[in-house]
């Protein structure tokens, strides 16, 4: 189902611009605009069903219409002289003036360039820092605890060392004197047999 018209105006020179648009983008489109009039409060929606009539009749088509006569609009301009031309920077804003239809046209005096938004900040790098920061404390804790293993590995193996070479000793030793007692109890075994036989 198409969407319901609405009929839209914005200043032209001496003249309105009138068109019948289903939305205000589509509007601005017809106009040839690229800004947003109704955002800067240039153009607006129109209700009076006399100033609708043709511009619904004429869906799409820009219809101008003139803001009074020649000698009226003559009449209108300001009665001082002008003045010398001034540098847009320091030219005052004029006030809007309403024609028919209850739409605001600008004056024609030169708009100042608009600002340059502001550079976005820069990325904070604490986040990195830290992160970074992390990592270089855990391998710290990472050599700490290895160069105790370390130590503790050395230790054991002196022990473990130390500890075979005493059983060496006493093994060899022990058992010197292993074969010497099994030595001496055969010896006195055979001479107890020999003492029964006798006997």
């Amino acid at each position: 189902m198409a969407r319901r018209l609405k009929v839209f105006v914005v200043p032209a020179g001496f003249s309105d611009a009138y068109v019948a648009a289903p939305s205000r983008k589509a509007a601005l489109a017809a106009w040839g605009s690229e800004h947003d009039l109704f955002a800067r409060g240039v153009a607006q929606e129109v209700t009076d069903a006399a100033l609708m009539a043709e511009p619904l009749a004429k869906p799409g088509e820009v219809i101008k219409r003139s803001r009074g006569t020649t000698a009226e609009q003559i009449a209108a301009l300001p009665a001082q002289p002008a003045r010398p031309a001034k540098a847009p920077e320091d030219a005052p804003a004029a006030r809007a003036k309403v024609g028919r239809g209850g739409a605001k046209h600008a004056a024609s005096t030169p708009r100042k360039a608009e600002a340059k938004p502001e550079p976005p900040p820069k990325p904070s790098s604490d986040a990195l820092a830290a992160a970074e920061q992390a990592l270089a404390d855990l391998e710290d804790r990472y050599r700490y605890a290895d160069a105790k293993l370390t130590a503790r590995q050395r230790a054991l193996d002196r022990e473990r060392r130390d500890l075979d070479a005493k059983h060496d000793r006493e093994s060899k030793a022990l058992s010197k004197a292993l074969a010497a007692e099994r030595d001496r109890y055969d010896t006195a075994m055979a001479r107890w047999r020999e003492g029964r036989g006798a006997g």
